[in-house]
């Protein structure tokens, strides 16, 4: 009776880029473009940032420099957005919350676009954490199959068996994306964390 639920997406975070898109576009100009992929949604518009702000700034508290004053104006008197700028953070926070990983913000093709993604867990987002391709393929065949061992790795990848540890140790230790589960030896598999 208390169920909550959760969407892939933040709302906030779709809210707030879409807000931001519609006051700091170029009108006139291209039309706001929105893309939607199988692991990640971004906004782009038409429209670089004023000199004063740069995208390490959006990170932070940072002012309010809207392109379009009388479009800002209606989306605060309305209670849409406020009046220092804290729409980018909102998007971060939002990502946060929801257990996703951090949005990409970036400045493109004359505008600028922002990226949020479903899964920490895909190839992009992996490979962006400095996995290799092997491990990279190791989550990916335990997101599908459940768990690993380290025979199967050694296999599917056709390494040694050290080199198998190595790879299968810095998953656990240092990237903390699976866990180990059963006895040492043979009978030990590797999980997803919080599996």
């Amino acid at each position: 009776m208390q169920r909550v639920e959760k969407g892939e997406y933040p709302v906030a975070a779709i809210r707030e880029m879409l807000l931001n898109a519609l006051v700091h576009k170029s009108y006139p100009g291209a039309a706001i473009q929105i893309r939607i992929y199988d692991d990640k949604i971004n906004i782009w518009n038409e429209g670089t940032l004023p000199s004063e702000l740069t995208i390490d700034s959006l990170t932070k508290q940072h002012p309010s420099i809207p392109r379009n004053p009388i479009i800002a104006d209606v989306c605060y008197k309305g209670g849409f957005i406020d009046t220092w700028g804290r729409g980018t953070l909102k998007i971060i926070n939002a990502c946060k919350e929801a257990e996703l990983p951090s949005p990409e913000i970036k400045e493109e093709f004359g505008g600028f676009t922002v990226t949020i993604f479903k899964d920490v867990l895909s190839e992009d987002q992996l490979r962006k954490l400095g996995l290799n391709e092997r491990q990279i393929k190791a989550v990916m065949y335990v997101k599908e199959h459940k768990n690993i061992s380290n025979q199967k790795y050694q296999e599917l990848y056709k390494v040694s068996k050290a080199t198998a540890t190595r790879d299968l140790t810095e998953l656990v230790d240092t990237f903390k994306l699976i866990k180990k589960e059963g006895t040492t030896g043979a009978g030990t598999t590797y999980v997803l964390m919080g599996s």
